[in-house]
């Protein structure tokens, strides 16, 4: 796969992430922990099923550091942001949590092959302004001490997700099946966790059902195969920036549905966001001479 196509098929992951909020909205009143079993269990299901019908079990078959990254990084990320949820402010956890992408652009430089370039740098700073109105509003924030805990969670989260998302490039050669066990295991992991600190709830109705089904099949299922795909073999650092898109998506894919209202925050952000990305995608953008 070339490295254009790979890059498409990681900002495939972002849009499906824009889906999240709203079907995490729509999933009803399931603990954290026990949607994360039954997302997990739904996203393993279907790497398994491709697995099975392409008979490519020996993906599976992967060295141990392999399995502690991918692990680690699909369920402790999750993990880290349920605690900072609980023990922090939203709004605040959520900004600090936001972190990720810009950390991924930075990070991307310590890999063999990649410069960290000035144009990289300024598009991730215009994508982190643009989520700061729209995670903030505009109304300014408050960071006190005594969430202290869930700061850490949260700065926690960002620092997870970068370096797994980072640190796949090592592995670019393990094929991206290999997800299929990453989601399995975060899915056992999930369940202890669940009973440890929640009360059992399941979806009320049909369309809180589906709304979880959703949740599996693309934001907590698809997107780390296509993730997996993008950062192993496409632009990371581009990557990271476009990631800063996925909360304004997820905001007008909310005003879309009748969960949100349209501001002048969101007009701005949508502006600096795509800003961050042009400018970011400027050395793919721009023609060479054949």
């Amino acid at each position: 796969m070339s490295r254009p196509a790979a890059t498409l098929t990681g900002f495939a992951a972002i849009a499906m992430w824009s889906l999240l909020a709203l079907f995490t909205a729509a999933s009803g009143a399931v603990p954290p922990f026990q949607l994360s079993a039954l997302c997990f269990s739904i996203g393993a299901a279907i790497g398994f099923a491709w697995l099975a019908a392409s008979g490519r079990w020996r993906d599976l078959k992967q060295p141990l550091p392999v399995w502690a990254l991918g692990v680690a990084g699909l369920f402790g990320y999750h993990a880290l942001y349920f605690t900072a949820l609980r023990n922090a402010p939203p709004v605040e956890a959520g900004l600090i949590a936001y972190l990720w992408p810009l950390l991924i652009v930075v990070f991307s430089a310590l890999l063999p092959g990649e410069n960290l370039r000035w144009h990289h740098l300024a598009g991730a700073l215009l994508g982190l302004a643009g989520t700061v109105l729209i995670v903030g509003g505009g109304g300014g924030f408050a960071f006190e001490s005594g969430y202290a805990v869930g700061y850490l969670a949260a700065l926690g989260c960002a620092l997870t997700w970068s370096t797994y998302s980072v640190a796949s490039r090592r592995f670019a050669e393990v094929p991206s099946g290999i997800v299929a066990g990453f989601c399995l295991a975060a899915a056992a992991l999930s369940v202890p966790a669940h009973l440890a600190f929640e009360t059992t709830l399941w979806p009320q109705t049909v369309g809180q059902w589906l709304a979880v089904a959703g949740l599996g099949l693309m934001p907590v299922g698809a997107a780390f195969y296509v993730w997996d795909i993008g950062v192993k073999h496409g632009d990371i650092q581009l990557l990271g920036v476009l990631s800063y898109g996925a909360p304004l998506l997820s905001t007008l894919v909310l005003i879309l549905s009748g969960f949100g209202v349209f501001t002048l925050n969101i007009g701005i952000a949508a502006l600096l966001i795509t800003a961050g990305a042009l400018l970011a995608s400027r050395q793919m953008l721009r023609r060479r001479p054949s």
